[in-house]
C-alpha cells in the first residue's frame, strides 16, 4: 500500500475530460501536537466547468476541515466552511490569514510529507502530498 500511495503523491493532477486539477505550495504550519497545523495550498481548475472543494482527510491529522479566517469589526474569527468553488480556469489559494486547511490533533514531524486527500462535489478525489514545516511556515 506505502507504494500506491507514493505514486499518487507524485501525480501533478486529476485529470478527467475537459481539463485537468493542479496543486503547487502543499505544506502544513506544525508547531506543536496540541496545537492545530495550518494546511496552504494552490489549486489550478484548468477544467471547462467549476470545481467544489468539500472536504479534506488526512491520516497525519485527528480532524482536517476547510476554514476561513476573517476580520470583522477588528476581531479575528476563524470558522469551519462547508465548501469551496473555484472557477473555470481559475487558481485558488488556500493560505495564511484566509481560507486554509485547518488540522486537529496533528500526527506529524517536521521535515516529513504527508498525504492529504481532497473531496469534491462531483465524487472525485485528489491525493496532495503536503510538506511540514515549523513556525517559519507561510
Amino acid at each position: 500500500m506505502k507504494r500506491l500511495l507514493y505514486v499518487l503523491l507524485l501525480l501533478p493532477g486529476l485529470a478527467q475530460a475537459g481539463g485537468t486539477i493542479s496543486a503547487s505550495g502543499a505544506r502544513f504550519r506544525y508547531l506543536l501536537p496540541q496545537i492545530p497545523a495550518g494546511g496552504y495550498v494552490t489549486l489550478k481548475n484548468d477544467r471547462d466547468h467549476k470545481i467544489i472543494v468539500t472536504g479534506a482527510s488526512s491520516p497525519a491529522c485527528g480532524m482536517l476541515m476547510l476554514h476561513e479566517s476573517k476580520d470583522e469589526s477588528g476581531m479575528a474569527m476563524m470558522m469551519a466552511v462547508k465548501s469551496v468553488t473555484i472557477e473555470a480556469h481559475q487558481s485558488f489559494s488556500f493560505a495564511p490569514d484566509g481560507y486554509h486547511l485547518m488540522c486537529d490533533k496533528p500526527l506529524m514531524k517536521i521535515g516529513q510529507m504527508v498525504p492529504v486527500t481532497l473531496a469534491f462535489a462531483d465524487g472525485t478525489s485528489m491525493v496532495i502530498g503536503f510538506q511540514v514545516g515549523g513556525a517559519g511556515t507561510q
